[in-house]
């Protein structure tokens, strides 16, 4: 039976889909079998990243029981399956979200991993989306604005007693105003297992409609996906690029999110 985590965040604009995408090209290509799934029933955009617009089924549909959840499944050029959601819904269409943690637990016979894109605000869909998922994944910034709502999403998380695995820093700069690792890890609680530098290859795999990690540069940003997704299924990636061996001769100091994955390993 596979395992399904929930990317959350309850801020707009930090890079939850982008991340999620990412998380499950890399999934793939380390042999899994791997689903997305868009629970952002209000504002579903997992889809429109990979250049389909109009879906032939929807997890709403599932959730209405219009569509069976297998025969929802697409298949995608990434290596991944997806769910997606349904642009353009009215308001009387909106699921029953209760029903997404029934639908997962079926599911998860049938994928080694399923990542659950949830809504960028703390409602229903949000609050079904963490009660789907055996565990969390949280995706923030550096700055005091998304912090606060990173706070409020964890207080939540452990009123539901829903394991959190960590925290994604996403669109760091490495410029002194920024909040650090430390200071986000003292203020939630939670240690940080990944951090994704700004880059602009992953605005331009956007713009291609590809994951950032699927058949792009490894760039420091995909690189450190990559290195997230082999630590969720219990393996180390091997980073082979000359400037990363270069750097590691001369300092052995690790960066404080590989500490967290070696100690959470």
């Amino acid at each position: 039976m596979g395992e399904s985590i929930g990317i959350l965040s309850i801020k707009g604009g930090v890079g939850k889909t982008t991340a999620t995408a990412a998380l499950g090209s890399a999934l793939a290509q380390m042999g899994k079998s791997v689903l997305l799934v868009d629970a952002n029933f209000s504002a579903p955009n997992l889809a429109l990243h990979l250049g389909i617009v109009n879906p032939p089924y929807s997890m709403s549909e599932v959730l209405q029981s219009k569509a069976n959840a297998l025969g929802a499944i697409m298949e995608t050029d990434y290596g991944f399956d997806m769910i997606p959601g349904r642009l353009g819904l009215k308001n009387a269409s909106y699921p029953d979200y209760s029903g997404l943690k029934e639908k997962m637990q079926h599911l998860k016979y049938h994928y080694d991993l399923i990542l659950i894109d949830s809504s960028p605000k703390l409602d229903h869909e949000t609050l079904a989306a963490m009660m789907a998922s055996d565990k969390l994944l949280i995706v923030t910034t550096p700055d005091h604005v998304t912090l606060s709502c990173t706070l409020h999403a964890v207080k939540v998380a452990k009123q539901k007693k829903i394991p959190i695995a960590g925290i994604i820093l996403n669109k760091v700069y490495n410029k002194k105003f920024e909040l650090g690792i430390e200071q986000i890890e003292r203020l939630t609680g939670v240690p940080v297992l990944a951090v994704i530098p700004h880059d602009a290859d992953v605005m331009k795999a956007l713009s291609e409609f590809k994951p950032s990690t699927y058949k792009t540069r490894e760039s420091d940003a995909v690189v450190e996906y990559k290195k997230l997704a082999a630590f969720l299924i219990g393996l180390n990636y091997d980073d082979k690029r000359f400037i990363s061996k270069l750097k590691g001769m001369f300092t052995k100091v690790l960066p404080k999110q590989e500490v967290n994955r070696q100690t959470a390993r």
